[in-house]
Formats: structure tokens, sequence, C-alpha cells
């Protein structure tokens, strides 16, 4: 979804909030009369790059199935044994690429490795999914990542990109 143009609607009834909603290419902003112009633009930017993230992520989640592909790997890493209750894309997670709750057996991936390889990808999902199985970065938890055979190259691929430590694996 690109924006290509804001029609700003002010409103003497309208005290403090802004909103906003988008019509085809068109993001329509309702304001307050009294909101000054420097406020606006800055409340503009932030409520466009939302939209824009909401945006990306469902886009993502809804082309790449993600939970078809962790349900492979689980099958050819794990034998089935996990429990996975949900994987996805999210938009708001930029300091790593992939998160697991192991208790509620909830992972979330970072847009970013959507750009990335498919052999990248996979080896995110199967750290995560490792989680599900031993919750720490313990040896017993980098044994279980390195049975995919591109961990070492994944790793030096996430290293190279930025974002990643080096770790022991």
């Amino acid at each position: 979804m690109h924006i290509n143009a804001v029609k700003i609607l002010r409103s003497k009834k309208r005290r403090r909030t802004v909103s906003a909603r988008v019509l085809k290419d068109i993001l329509i902003v309702r304001a307050p009369e009294s909101i000054s112009e420097s406020r606006l633009q800055k409340v503009i930017t932030e409520l466009k790059a939302r939209i824009e993230r909401k945006h990306l992520k469902d886009e993502l989640n809804k082309s790449e199935d993600l939970a078809h592909r962790a349900k492979e790997l689980s099958a050819q890493y794990f034998e089935n044994k996990l429990s996975i209750n949900s994987i996805e894309y999210v938009t708001d997670q930029n300091s790593k690429f992939g998160c697991c709750n192991y208790r509620t057996g909830c992972i979330r991936i970072s847009h970013r490795i959507s750009a990335m390889p498919q052999w990248v990808r996979d080896y995110v999902i199967i750290h995560e999914l490792a989680h599900l199985e031993v919750p720490d970065h313990s040896k017993v938890f980098w044994d279980t990542v390195n049975r995919y055979k591109l961990a070492e190259r994944a790793r030096g691929y996430l290293i190279a990109v930025g974002g990643l430590e080096e770790q022991q694996g």
C-alpha cells in the first residue's frame, strides 16, 4: 500500500485526538482545529508509518504461510513433537530476528526476514522452534539448532546484515 495523498479535515468539535483512515490511496486525517501545523505534520508522519507497517504485516502473513513452513520444519527436525500455537511476521521487532514464548507456543518473526533467502528464514524458524524444546541458549539448545545443515552459514549471513551478535554454535 502506498499513500499518495493526505486530506486533512479540521474540526472545532474535536479537542485533542487526531484520527486517520485510508480510502483507496488517500489518507484522510481528522484533527482539532487548534492543533499546530508542525504538531499535525509529526502526527501524520507517525500515522502513515503505523498504517504502512500494519499493511506490510498483513500482506506478509497473507502471502507467506509461516505456519505451514514451521510444521514442515517441525516434522523434519523435531519429529512433530512441538506445540506451535502461532507463528507470524511482525513489524515492531527491529532488534531481533525472531522471538518465541515457549510457554504459549507463540513465535514472532521480524518482517526483515521475509526479504532474506529461504535457507536463512528456515534457520530463524528452526532457532525459534528449538526454544519450544529448550528455552535458553545452552549447549543443548545450540546442538538442537545445529542439526540444520546451513545453521552456521545462516548465522554468518545474519551477522553480516547486522542485528545478530556472534553466538556460540
